[in-house]
C-alpha cells in the first residue's frame, strides 16, 4: 500500500487531509500516540496500536507516551502502581508488533520547568468549560471532575508539543483535546498537529467496551479464552456494529492479505478472501453462517496475540 492509504485505513477522521498529504512529503516525520497504563491491554488499545503500525510502514518516526502522570491525574492508581502498569504495557505494545518505537514515560517529559511553564502558559488561555468539555469522553467522574483533571488535557497539548511530533493518533472520543491543540499551541510558538482518528469499537456483546462489563479480549487472555468469547459474541445478520466484523476489520485484515474460512464441504467447504470488504459483502449476502464467521476470526485472532500472551503472561 502506499503511505497515504496505510495512514488513512480504519480511520475515522484526519485532521486534515490536505496537511496529511503535505507532511507525508517530507523526509522526517514524527508521531505520537499516549496510553493511560490503567490495566490490561485489550482490542480496543488494538486499534491504535494497529494504527502506529502503519505509520511506521508509512515512514513515520513513531513516539509512544506511557502516560502514568496522566493516569495519575484521571484517578487510576498511585504513581508506583501506574508506572508498574506501563512498564507491562510497554512489553505488551512490542510483543503485538510495535517494534522500533520511542517509548517515554510520561513523568520523564513532564516534571521539569520547560514543560511545567508550557503548562502554565495554556492554562492561561484555556477556560474551564473548554477544559472539561474536552474531558468527558475520557475522564472518570467528571460528573464532579476534580481540579486534577482540568490540567490534563493541557497538560495533552503540552506533550504534543515537546515531544516535537507532527501528527497525534488516538480514538475519535480524543477529538476534543486535539482541536485545543490545534487552536491553542501556534499562539505558544508551536505547529498544529495533523490529528488522525480512529474509531471506537464495540465489546463482543454489541455495547461499550468495558472492562467492569467483562466484554472485552485481553492481551492476558489464553487461546481457550479467546475461542470461548469470541464463540459468544454478539453477531447480528446485519453489518453495521458488528463487533465480530470490527475484529477483522481492525485486527485481522491489516496483518494478514487473505484469509480462510474452513468449512465442512457439506456446508460449502472453505472459503478464502483477500479483503474485508469481500467478507463483509459475503456475511451481508448470507452466504458465510455467523458462527463460521466467528471461529474463523477466533483462528486468526489467536495468531495475532499468541506472541504477546507467550511474552508478558
Amino acid at each position: 500500500m502506499d503511505p497515504y492509504s496505510l495512514a488513512t485505513r480504519n480511520t475515522v477522521e484526519i485532521v486534515t487531509d490536505e496537511e496529511l498529504r503535505a507532511l507525508l512529503q517530507k523526509p522526517v516525520r514524527r508521531v505520537y500516540a499516549g496510553y493511560e497504563p490503567s490495566g490490561e491491554i485489550h482490542l480496543g488499545h488494538l486499534v491504535t496500536i494497529n494504527k502506529l503500525m502503519d505509520l511506521q510502514k508509512a515512514g513515520f518516526e513513531v513516539t509512544v507516551l506511557l502516560a502514568d502522570l496522566h493516569a495519575f491525574l484521571n484517578h487510576k492508581g498511585t504513581l508506583d502502581e501506574v508506572r508498574e502498569t506501563a512498564e507491562y504495557n510497554r512489553r505488551c505494545f512490542e510483543a503485538l508488533g510495535l517494534k522500533d518505537a520511542k517509548f517515554v514515560m510520561g513523568t520523564d517529559l513532564q516534571l521539569n520547568s520547560e514543560y511545567e511553564l508550557l503548562v502554565l502558559q495554556l492554562s492561561q488561555e484555556v477556560t474551564v468549560n473548554r477544559a472539561h468539555r474536552s474531558m468527558d469522553e475520557v475522564g472518570r467522574g467528571m460528573d464532579h471532575p476534580a481540579v486534577s483533571q482540568m490540567v490534563y488535557p493541557i497538560m495533552q497539548m503540552a506533550d504534543i508539543a515537546l515531544l516535537g511530533v507532527d501528527a497525534a493518533v488516538g480514538g475519535i472520543d480524543q477529538r476534543k483535546i486535539h482541536m485545543l491543540a490545534r487552536e491553542y499551541l501556534p499562539g505558544m510558538g508551536y505547529a498544529s498537529p495533523v490529528c488522525i482518528h480512529t474509531p471506537i469499537i464495540n465489546g463482543l456483546d454489541g455495547k461499550k467496551m468495558s472492562s467492569s462489563a467483562g466484554n472485552l479480549i485481553s492481551v492476558a487472555d489464553s487461546e481457550d479464552e479467546i475461542r470461548a468469547k469470541m464463540k459468544k459474541a454478539f453477531c447480528p445478520p446485519g453489518i453495521e456494529e458488528n463487533p465480530v466484523l470490527q475484529v477483522l476489520q481492525h485486527h485481522i485484515f491489516p496483518r494478514f492479505e487473505t484469509v480462510v474460512m474452513h468449512r465442512p464441504a457439506k456446508f460449502g467447504g472453505d472459503l478464502e478472501f483477500s479483503s474485508y470488504a469481500g467478507v463483509e459483502a459475503a456475511y451481508g449476502a448470507g452466504q458465510v453462517h455467523p458462527l463460521d464467521l466467528k471461529m474463523m476470526t477466533a483462528d486468526y485472532l489467536v495468531e495475532v496475540l499468541a506472541g504477546v500472551h507467550d511474552a508478558v503472561v
